[in-house]
């Protein structure tokens, strides 16, 4: 695990914490986390995306801008906004959001370890 914007490249999978807004059950957050920590695969983790967006944080130009990412957050509508809202628009094609509020931790978490091990889109 690593910060984000710590890597030259961009970011190919991003954990939110959601920290701040409380909206994603604790359950399936920790269960992501623990998951991806496991797999042993390098994922970014960010403490809120939500906070980011209002701080018009840098780094998530850095992330829309990356090839084949996959975002562990809320609903992707949402997510898309809060990148376009802080000058960072999401490029669908190639940008994958995972909703942790509606989804399993079992689920989340092996879409992204297949999407980082090479699996389909």
């Amino acid at each position: 695990m690593s910060e984000t914007g710590s890597s030259p490249a961009a970011p190919n999978l991003v954990y939110c914490r959601c920290a701040y807004a409380r909206v994603v059950p604790r359950k399936v957050k920790d269960g992501v986390l623990e998951a991806l920590a496991d797999a042993g695969v390098d994922f970014d983790a960010v403490p809120d995306l939500c906070e980011m967006s209002a701080r018009k944080d840098p780094r998530l130009a850095e992330i829309a801008g990356g090839k084949d990412v996959t975002i562990a957050a809320c609903y992707p509508r949402a997510v898309r906004w809060l990148f376009s809202s802080a000058g960072a628009p999401i490029d669908k094609e190639r940008v994958t959001i995972l909703n942790m509020r509606e989804e399993t931790a079992e689920a989340v978490a092996a879409a992204m370890v297949d999407r980082k091990n090479g699996g389909e889109r």
